[in-house]
Order: structure tokens, then C-alpha cells, then sequence
């Protein structure tokens, strides 16, 4: 008896045909596996292979970590293990959620958002920048007046007219 009949004894379905240059291998070939709507249909109390498309992250909340928290405090030996296999926990989630609790942070056991934290906003900001484009502008202006008695002042001397001083502010002495 060969591997084709045994496939088609197995699962109804003919082998695929192979040329005689290929390997026989079965498990490499794909032709020999039983497909699944076969294997589900023999043994129903098989588990769901599928695995989704994106991870989901398990949150716990923080009455949750409570409740795991007393009952872990009230375990006997080997109790913490049965308590963690069955609730699907990690030792680490224990000693986090006890250091928490220690130190006071209620808060800290709810779950927290995951990423770069937003950059708090100093209050001061706008009004410091308003202030700084406030400047540049009447630095600009500034610049520009000075401009203007520069020429002035040399239209005067080709003119020969006399420009009275002017008293200057007691900063620029």
C-alpha cells in the first residue's frame, strides 16, 4: 500500500500527483496533511488556531487588581500559583501591584495610557510669544526710522541746511 491510498484511506482525498524527479516527503509537500475542515469534523473539542491580526493588551482595572491582591494575601502555600495559573497572571503583575499599594498609589493600580506623555502647556507661552513678534516689529520699525534721519540728515548737509540736535534719552548717553 502506498502513501496516496493511505491519504485517500484517511481523509477521502486523492494525493496530489508528483513527477518523478520530486521528493516524497509529505509534510513538505502540503499535499499529504488533512485539511482542517477534516480535523475539526473528527475532533470537535479542539481549540480555535486562528490568531487575530493585531494584539490586544489585557487592562486590568484597579478594583480587579484589588480583589487578586486579597485573595493572594489570604492564599496558604501553593495557593499564589493556583491563584495565578487560574487567573491567567504573572508573579510580576503580583509584586508591581503590592509595590503600588504600598506606597500609597490607589490611582497608580487603574490602567495607564501606553506612549509618549503630551507636553504640558506653560500658561506664559502665548503671551511670551505675542511679546516677542510684538519686538521684532518695532525693531523693524526702528530700523526703518533710523533709515530715514540717516537720509535726512545727509539731504541736509548736501543742502546746506542746519538740523537743530536732537536731545537724545538718558539710556543711549
Amino acid at each position: 500500500m502506498g502513501i496516496a491510498e493511505l491519504i485517500k484511506r484517511e481523509t477521502g482525498m486523492d494525493a496530489p500527483e508528483r513527477s518523478e524527479g520530486e521528493r516524497s516527503e509529505p509534510s513538505r509537500s502540503g499535499g499529504a496533511s488533512i485539511p482542517v475542515a477534516a480535523a475539526a469534523s473528527k475532533d470537535s473539542g479542539v481549540a480555535n488556531p486562528e490568531v487575530n491580526s493585531k494584539a490586544v493588551r489585557r487592562r486590568f482595572s484597579a478594583t480587579y487588581k484589588r480583589r487578586i491582591l486579597q485573595e493572594a494575601d489570604q492564599c496558604g502555600p501553593g495557593g499564589i500559583a493556583a491563584l495565578l495559573r487560574r487567573q491567567g497572571l504573572y508573579s510580576s503583575h503580583l509584586t508591581t501591584w503590592r509595590k503600588l499599594r504600598e506606597t500609597g498609589e490607589i490611582a497608580g493600580l487603574e490602567p495607564r495610557k501606553r506612549g509618549k506623555k503630551p507636553v504640558p502647556r506653560n500658561p506664559l507661552a502665548a503671551e511670551n510669544e505675542r511679546l516677542r513678534r510684538e519686538t521684532q516689529r518695532l525693531q523693524k520699525r526702528l530700523r526703518q526710522a533710523e533709515t530715514i534721519i540717516d537720509v535726512q540728515k545727509k539731504l541736509c548737509d548736501l543742502l546746506g541746511l542746519t538740523v537743530p540736535p536732537i536731545e537724545q534719552n538718558g539710556s543711549d548717553e
